[in-house]
This record gives structure tokens, C-alpha cells and sequence, in this order.
């Protein structure tokens, strides 16, 4: 792994595409531990968070992270998900954070040394090129240990470095219980149960620090 301390360097995570690769390896992220591992490695300017976020008339699960993640050191980016039912009859969401991973790389470019991008999507292999081509940087977080692999060749092959999320992991996840099961999303007709704790969006669940990491 080559990271250097006096570069600086800018995060750029797509929670959906990192929860994704964390779940097939077995590990949930913790996300104060991800940055303050980057932050003692090299200089993290910005690291920077997307989600897609559906919003229901009662309450939005992803809520309690992105709202923990914008007072905890990342820069959120979110927009509306779309919800629709496909030709099963089963409920999807789909919400693309493409091109705004895509801008914000470009727009930091100019002013950073290292690009970061936790992602495996090949779609992301020509603006990788575009920002290598102004003198920056790109690294590129995923697996290939997974089963299937989720890093696409394309985009590997383009990156400065690639950084296996199985071997790097180990700094800031844990390991999932056998047992656990993955949260449901809430029905959009029903309200969501006041008096319980809130319900993790599956596609981006977090361990959130307790006191005692919060004031070390």
C-alpha cells in the first residue's frame, strides 16, 4: 500500500458500491475507524460520503448514518432514490451516484495529490483517466477476493493502485455474526415505529463508536 504523509489527499466513498463489497467479504464497516486510518497514513483533506437516499412520508432509515457521518469528518453528498417495482413484483430502489462521484473528482483534481475512490464499477475508468491526467493520483478500493470478483478489470487496470478491501479491511471493519441478518426496509405505508431504535438502510450500515472513542 503506498500512501504518503505529506500528500494530499481527497476520499471518495460510494456507500452503496463499499457496503456491497464489505457484506460479500463478511465485514461491516466501521467508519470512524476508516478515516482515522487514512487520516494517521497520509493528509485527508476531504473525504467525501454518497448516498441515495429514499425518502418516505414518515421517515428515511438512512437517516441516523448520514446524519452521524456529517458531524463525524465527511463531507455528505446525497440525492433522492427512486423507488419502482420490476417485473417480479419485487420492490427496488435504484439511486446512481455516478456522476456526482464523478464531478467532485474532477473539481479536486487541480487542488490535491491522491484520489481515493471506493468503488468497483468500470463505469468510473474514464474519469480515473481524466483526473491522472492532471497530475493526480488514483487509488482504487474493492476485492477481487470476493465471489464474484467486484472490481472490474477496466477500472483496475487504469488505476495507480489498487487496494484489496479483504487485506485493508482489517484496520476498520468487523467481523459479521453468522447469524445476522440483514435489516428490512420499512413498508412506505407504514409509519415507522417511534419507540424502537431507527432502522439501518441495508445498503449502508455502520457500527457507530462508543463514548469512549468519541472522546479519545
Amino acid at each position: 500500500m503506498n500512501l504518503k504523509k505529506d500528500e494530499k489527499t481527497c476520499l471518495f466513498i460510494d456507500g452503496s458500491s463499499l457496503y456491497s463489497t464489505s457484506r460479500s467479504l463478511g465485514f461491516d464497516i466501521d467508519y470512524k475507524k476508516l478515516l482515522d486510518f487514512f487520516a494517521t497514513k497520509t493528509h485527508v483533506v476531504r473525504a467525501y460520503y454518497y448516498a441515495a437516499i429514499l425518502d418516505t412520508e414518515d421517515y428515511s432509515p438512512l437517516k441516523p448514518l448520514t446524519d452521524w457521518l456529517s458531524y463525524n469528518g465527511y463531507f455528505l453528498v446525497t440525492k433522492a432514490a427512486r423507488e419502482f417495482t420490476d417485473s417480479t413484483g419485487k420492490r427496488r430502489v435504484k439511486g446512481n451516484m455516478e456522476i456526482e462521484i464523478a464531478v467532485d473528482m474532477m473539481e479536486m483534481a487541480p487542488h490535491i495529490d491522491h484520489a481515493i475512490l471506493f468503488t468497483g464499477d468500470s463505469d468510473f475508468r474514464r474519469v480515473v483517466e481524466a483526473v491522472q491526467r492532471q497530475g493526480t493520483r488514483v487509488s482504487v478500493v474493492s476485492s477481487m477476493r470476493s465471489t464474484p470478483p467486484l472490481i472490474g478489470d477496466d477500472l483496475r487496470r487504469q488505476a495507480d493502485q489498487f487496494l484489496e478491501l479483504a487485506t485493508l479491511g482489517a484496520s476498520f471493519t468487523r467481523r459479521r455474526a453468522p447469524e445476522a441478518q440483514a435489516p428490512q426496509m420499512p413498508s412506505p405505508t407504514a409509519a415507522a415505529p417511534r419507540s424502537n431504535a431507527p432502522i439501518r438502510h441495508p445498503a449502508d450500515q455502520m457500527s457507530e463508536p462508543d463514548e469512549s472513542d468519541l472522546l479519545a
